[in-house]
């Protein structure tokens, strides 16, 4: 079992990753449970279906009996419409501010249940319980959000956990699709720290068909590398902002083609791929190591189809409303060289080039 501390000015929590970390319930965790009045899960809907059980059976350990809200899948739960009938399911429970959350699900679950628990009552516990790869970046650091038609995570909190609880059996049943979706999280990590692991990574033949001991050992990689950054910048002030590579193309492309129509890593495999294009210009990367990459996401499954589907317009109207973009500019993450990513204020021009640049690449 795999443990990194978070350490940041107002929160320490530890994040657990391996086969056995619910068993923490019952010892690690179980006075911090005792705390509170009531315990309750936001539960994605297809992860309930096939895992609820093996949570419950821990927590039951832990004398504990919770109460469960089941929440749409994937992005469908990052509505406001979904957050509102959390918020209601508490007060109807009867939580209160003694009362803890537990977040069951992937990314945007953990989004969903993290911002529900900052705003219930001005903010109460929660423990993260991610169950696909993707989370591994989306569960640690305080950042929760649900989307608005307008753009993806427009409307959140930063509000720690209490606790990371990452159970790698549960990766076992994860379909292709969300395999390549954590992946890509996962070699971003590596692009903006670690030169050499970005290289072992795209080499790797089994990319997207990994182990689960090999992948435990990366993802604690990939966590330490987000915990390191988020104990410099809590707020995403600076260097937290690198977490961001590949990001603002990427949340404009789950935009246009519609929150859940690609995965979020889907999508972010394709603004890396911009951002690299970008790096060109303004980085000093190589148009070879950019062709490289998009070969080598070709080759795992990873499509380009939204860039030859779209206009650069109707991408350019989200990329406008991105979280870092700051009177009116465009602000992107690109690298010098890979693991040493800065930021960059671009033009409408050089992003339309650049748009122009990566059809023709991928054409």
């Amino acid at each position: 079992m795999g443990k990194l501390t978070i350490e940041i000015p107002n929160a320490r929590y530890d994040v657990h990753v391996g086969d056995h970390v619910y068993e923490l319930f019952s010892s690690d965790y179980k006075e911090l449970l005792k705390t509170a009045d009531q315990v309750g899960i936001i539960a994605d809907a297809i992860v309930a279906s096939k895992h609820l059980p093996i949570l419950l059976q821990a927590l039951e350990k832990a004398e504990v009996s919770p109460s469960v809200k089941i929440v749409p899948s994937g992005e469908k739960c990052k509505t406001p419409e979904v957050y509102i009938e959390c918020q209601s399911y508490l007060l109807q429970e009867n939580f209160t501010r003694n009362s803890l959350l537990i977040a069951f699900g992937g990314g945007a679950c953990g989004d969903l249940a993290g911002f529900v628990a900052a705003t219930f009552m001005r903010g109460i516990r929660v423990i993260q319980c991610p169950t696909t790869i993707l989370a591994h970046d989306s569960a640690v650091g305080g950042k929760t959000a649900i989307n608005l038609p307008a753009g993806k995570n427009m409307v959140g909190s930063f509000h720690q956990p209490s606790a990371v609880l990452f159970n790698t059996t549960l990766l076992k049943t994860l379909p292709p699709r969300e395999i390549r979706s954590g992946m890509a999280e996962l070699i971003k990590h590596a692009f903006i720290s670690d030169a050499n692991w970005a290289n072992q990574l795209i080499e790797n033949i089994a990319f997207v068909n990994p182990s689960i001991e090999w992948l435990s050992e990366e993802l604690i990689k990939g966590i330490k590398v987000k915990a390191d950054i988020v104990a410099a910048d809590e707020f995403e002030h600076s260097v937290r902002k690198y977490l961001n590579f590949g990001h603002t193309f990427g949340h404009a492309v789950e935009a246009v083609c519609g929150f859940g129509g690609l995965s979020h890593g889907e999508c972010v495999m394709i603004g890396m791929a911009y951002s690299f294009i970008l790096s060109e210009k303004h980085g000093n990367v190589d148009s070879t190591f950019t062709n490289r990459f998009i070969n080598f996401a070709k080759l795992n499954g990873y499509t380009f189809e939204p860039v030859l589907n779209y206009s650069f317009n109707q991408f350019l109207n989200f990329m406008k409303n991105d979280k870092k973009a700051t009177f009116g500019e465009l602000n992107f993450i690109m690298l010098k060289e890979l693991g040493s990513p800065f930021i960059q204020k671009v033009t409408e021009k050089d992003c339309k080039e650049a748009f122009e640049e990566f059809q023709q690449r991928i054409g």
